[in-house]
């Protein structure tokens, strides 16, 4: 996956720069989203690998099943893409598009991984607490799982703060083993 994510990042990067320039970052982040959607349909996966369609073909096709979501610019982009035979890194770049446009707008999203449901109001305190340590807007999703027992584990990309007792208990194994 690393060697597709470095082939995606210099189209994610020429996309992201163009998208900014032409304030069309959500635009250009809602066209991407749905290619990415297309080029992970099996049906597409088997058409874009297929040799008897040329690249230029291949980008017809695809422009065409995603329909109007796309405006002649993101048209131009799919179409380099075909020609380079990088269709299949859609997925991919959207990702990265959506990491610089987080950055960007200097936003994140957090995931929240709970014990029980949690309540609206518990939710927006800790997004208001997450913003004041982010220096970011924060977007809180949260989901459950009654196997941590109590508390909640917060994901938000490379940062995980495990508050679970399951942890809790984990790390407390993990001490008395040593």
């Amino acid at each position: 996956m690393a060697e597709l994510t470095t082939l995606a990042r210099p189209y994610a990067k020429a996309a992201f720069e163009y998208a900014l320039a032409a304030n069309k970052l959500q635009s250009w982040f809602d066209a991407l989203a749905v290619s990415a959607a297309v080029a992970e349909q099996d049906q597409v996966k088997k058409a874009l690998s297929s040799s008897g369609l040329s690249a230029a073909q291949k980008a017809s096709v695809f422009v065409q099943v995603c329909g109007e979501q796309m405006d002649e610019k993101v048209k131009n982009f799919i179409h380099t893409l075909a020609s380079n035979k990088r269709l299949a890194l859609l997925p991919y770049i959207k990702e990265l598009f959506a990491t610089m446009k987080a950055q960007q707008e200097k936003s994140i999203e957090v995931e929240v991984t709970a014990a029980y449901e949690l309540s609206v109001d518990l939710i927006n305190k800790l997004a208001q607490a997450l913003s004041a340590k982010l220096n970011r807007t924060v977007s809180v999703h949260s989901s459950v799982d009654t196997s941590l027992l109590g508390g909640a584990i917060i994901h938000t990309g490379d940062m995980v703060i495990d508050g679970s007792i399951r942890g809790r208990l984990a790390k407390l194994a993990e001490a008395m083993k040593s």
